[in-house]
C-alpha cells in the first residue's frame, strides 16, 4: 500500500500517506494490547498456582497476622491516645503563655506608667525647689533690708535725741 500510496499524484499522495501512518500507529497499538493482554492470562494462571498451593500455609501465617495486626492496632491506639493527651496539654499550656503574656503587659503598661508620673513629680520637686530656693533668697534679702531700716531708724532716732537733748 505504501508504494501504490508514492506512485500516485502528489495532491492525493500526502492525504494517503497520512492516513497509512495513521493506519500503521493504530496497528501496533494494537498488536502492543494483544501481547500485553496474552502476558496478563498467563501471568494470571500462574498466580492461580501459586495462591492454590500457598492457601494451607496461609491459614497458619494468617493467624499470626491476625495477632500481630491486633498488636499493632493497639499499640497504634495507645499512641493516639498519648497524642490526644499531649495535644491537650499543649493547648492549656499555650493558653497558660497567653495568659501571662497579657499580665505582663499590663504589668508593662502600669510600669510605664508609673515611670511617667516619677518623671512628672520629678519635674514637680524639681520647680518646687527653684521656688523655695527664690523665696529664701528674698526671705534673706528682706531681713537684710528691714534690719538696714531699722539701723537707720535707731541711728535717725538716736541723732534725733542727740541734737534735742543737746540744746
Amino acid at each position: 500500500m505504501d508504494l501504490e500510496a508514492r506512485s500516485l499524484q502528489p495532491n492525493v499522495k500526502a492525504v494517503l500517506l497520512a492516513k497509512l501512518r495513521e493506519y500503521k500507529s493504530d496497528l501496533n497499538n494494537l498488536k502492543s494490547e494483544h501481547k500485553r493482554l496474552a502476558s496478563a492470562n498467563s501471568n494470571q494462571a500462574a498466580r492461580d498456582d501459586l495462591l492454590e498451593s500457598g492457601m494451607a500455609d496461609a491459614m497458619s501465617v494468617s493467624a499470626n497476622q491476625r495477632g500481630r495486626l491486633m498488636m499493632s492496632t493497639e499499640r497504634l491506639n495507645e499512641s493516639s491516645d498519648r497524642i490526644k493527651e499531649s495535644r491537650r496539654t499543649m493547648l492549656e499550656t499555650e493558653e497558660l503563655g497567653v495568659s501571662i503574656l497579657q499580665d505582663l503587659h499590663q504589668q508593662r503598661q502600669s510600669l510605664l506608667h508609673a515611670n511617667d508620673t516619677l518623671h512628672g513629680v520629678d519635674d514637680n520637686i524639681s520647680k518646687s525647689k527653684k521656688i523655695l530656693t527664690n523665696m529664701s533668697r528674698r526671705m534673706s534679702r528682706n531681713k537684710w533690708i528691714i534690719s538696714s531700716i531699722i539701723v537707720v531708724l535707731v541711728v535717725a532716732i538716736a541723732l534725733i535725741l542727740y541734737f534735742k537733748l543737746s540744746k
